[in-house]
């Protein structure tokens, strides 16, 4: 007699551990920092990774770690400063008001000039990304 889905409990993959997924995190986002900002190099290797990353989060490749029944009051207070810059961002990108009143992409243009702040920062996105895959 087979048990059900939920009720077996499987090993975690090697490739699933931090000591591999760091590591290889870091490889992706020390290629991705070698791009210049918005070149069609660096497009397509956002199209790539964030592709190989939805495609890993939709299928069930990666095992999931169990989300929190329910979410701290505290929480909803994050909503607030991600709307406020999404709003902001919108707005002044719509509006295209340059160079008095730039978006907030643009102000971090100079800070990403160099290969190692952007690689950073890759490194961000890739882990932000991954954590967010294995929910």
């Amino acid at each position: 007699m087979e048990q059900p889905r939920e009720l077996t409990v499987e090993a975690p993959r090697a490739w699933d551990r931090p000591t591999f997924s760091l590591p290889v995190l870091a490889c992706l986002s020390l290629v991705g920092g070698r791009f210049a900002s918005f070149s069609t190099e660096a497009n397509l290797y956002v199209l790539g990774t964030g592709g190989l990353l939805i495609w890993l989060g939709l299928s069930n490749r990666v095992p999931r770690r169990p989300a929190p029944a329910r979410l701290d009051s505290g929480a909803a207070w994050w909503v607030l400063p991600i709307v406020v810059f999404g709003v902001f961002e919108g707005v002044t990108f719509v509006v295209a008001a340059g160079d008095d009143f730039p978006t907030f992409s643009r102000l971090a243009d100079p800070l990403l000039e160099g290969q190692l702040i952007r690689s950073v920062a890759w490194f961000a996105w890739l882990g932000a990304f991954w954590e967010l895959v294995r929910r």
